[in-house]
């Protein structure tokens, strides 16, 4: 056990479980069994993904990428717009043809999606080669419910989503060797009536800042370069907890940390963005300058009706408080288009928005509809050929002020981490502390290190030169 470990340990009767499963898919010697995790959303669905992924090789099972190949399936499911849905819906329909191909095989669905009750009513009546069914608050469990189905128990339904309990000390098989998640919080209070997951997810609940802080330690001493702390609004973190450690205190403690890395979080409600977490954003020099603050909708009617419990000039007040305090943050937010009862006048105040913040960047959804939530049955009388209209317009907007803030950037010297090889050969692709990516000639060994770079030129991407 490692000195950061701090006596946290996977759950003595899962481990036992995992030790039973291990056994059985063993038994015959001569077959090494594979799992394969498919994982839709954001990126907290990453980060169970890899926690599913340490069960499963707890167990014994080899991780595989091709479903095909594989003993066991499981699908991480996304429940916040129906197309990441449709997509669950075929390729989970795909495994009946592999189960026959392989007797073996075992197929699950987990995660937010399962958690809505009519969808696993579907799964339950219309997908019977469907192993085992769990929902967001039980994934630990994930060998105890391959240890019965293996030992002929009847499928598996686990949907419980009352107890909300943190189970510590699942181990995690972490994909990339220097950029990694740490959730430090789940769930979600704050109900904006598009979402659904306050009630897939339940409600806010914060890991201790210790076992948090020991699992930076660990991810810095194991060699990680940039740590991403997710939650579905990190900005509330602590509450519920008596220690009296919020997001900006934690936010210093994970900068106290010995070694050199980055840090990142993932993501902020405006309604609970403070001076105090602003301020230590400016102080922390390991934090990156760069702040995803969703605004939904540039329109105060609109923001009321999502429930979202911040005006307009709340937002842009945020805004200046932070390029204040950081003249160099970058920005970049999610944006709803065609909520229902919105209007073309109320569009427009987004696109001004828009274009007095100059995000970096953007990410940009059409509304869609969630079963379930208040705005499922508002009235909505602008059609999806308008709402598509509307969003046309907001790309090309963003598109021409994304343009103008990669070409301010040249001349600038940035330090940047070198993350993966470029299209161009002989060329990486490195990720400033803030949002630009840049080309830069380097070796392949380079990948995973800082290095100071020379922003020199921008022709539809950033080039730039050590220094």
């Amino acid at each position: 056990m490692s000195e950061f470990d701090i006596n946290i340990s996977y759950p003595t009767e899962q481990t036992a479980y995992a030790e039973r499963v291990k056994r059985i898919i063993l038994s015959d010697g001569t077959h090494t069994p594979k799992a394969c995790v498919v994982t839709y959303g954001c990126q907290q669905n990453v980060s169970d993904s890899q926690r599913l992924k340490g069960m499963l090789s707890l167990m014994g099972y080899e991780i595989c990428e091709a479903q095909e190949d594989a003993d066991f399936i499981i699908f991480n499911t996304c429940a916040v717009r129906g197309h990441a849905e449709d997509r669950v819906w075929g390729n989970v329909g795909a495994t009946k043809r592999l189960k026959k191909q392989n007797p073996r095989l075992l197929v699950a669905v987990c995660g937010c999606m399962v958690q809505q009750q009519a969808v696993a009513d579907r799964f339950r009546e219309s997908y019977p080669y469907v192993d085992i069914l769990f929902g967001t608050q039980v994934t630990h469990r994930l060998p105890e419910f391959i240890y019965k189905r293996l030992s002929g128990g009847k499928r598996i339904v686990e949907l419980a989503l009352e107890n909300g309990e943190i189970v510590e000390g699942v181990p995690v098989d972490r994909e990339g060797k220097f950029k990694g998640y740490i959730p430090i919080m789940y769930g979600c209070d704050n109900f904006c009536t598009y979402c659904i997951v306050p009630y897939v997810r339940g409600r806010e609940r914060s890991r201790s800042a210790d076992r948090i802080i020991a699992e930076v330690k660990q991810m810095v001493a194991d060699g990680y370069k940039e740590i991403m702390l997710l939650g579905q609004n990190v900005n509330s973190f602590g509450k519920g907890n008596d220690d009296g450690i919020n997001f900006a205190k934690l936010l210093r403690m994970v900068n106290d940390v010995e070694g050199d890395f980055r840090i990142r979080f993932m993501t902020s409600h405006p309604k609970d963005c403070t001076e105090e977490l602003l301020d230590a954003m400016r102080d922390c020099e390991k934090v990156e300058r760069h702040l995803h603050l969703p605004f939904q909708s540039g329109s105060t009617k609109i923001l009321t009706a999502m429930n979202r419990r911040y005006t307009r000039e709340k937002y842009l007040s945020l805004i200046k408080s932070a390029r204040e305090k950081m003249p160099d943050i970058a920005f970049t937010s999610d944006i709803i288009v065609g909520f229902p009862g919105e209007t073309y006048e109320d569009f427009k105040e987004t696109l001004t928005l828009v274009k007095e913040v100059g995000f970096a960047s953007l990410f940009t959804f059409i509304y869609s509809p969630r079963e379930g939530t208040p705005a499922a049955v508002m009235p909505d009388s602008v059609t999806r050929q308008e709402k598509g209209k509307w969003f046309d317009e907001l790309l090309r907007a963003q598109d021409t002020i994304q343009k103008k803030y990669n070409n301010e950037a040249v001349g600038k010297t940035v330090r940047v981490l070198f993350e993966e090889e470029a299209p161009e050969d002989g060329y990486l692709i490195g990720k400033s502390s803030g949002t630009y990516n840049i080309y830069v000639k380097a070796d392949k060994s380079k990948i995973g290190t800082f290095a100071d770079v020379k922003i020199n030129s921008y022709n539809s991407v950033l080039y730039g030169t050590q220094i």
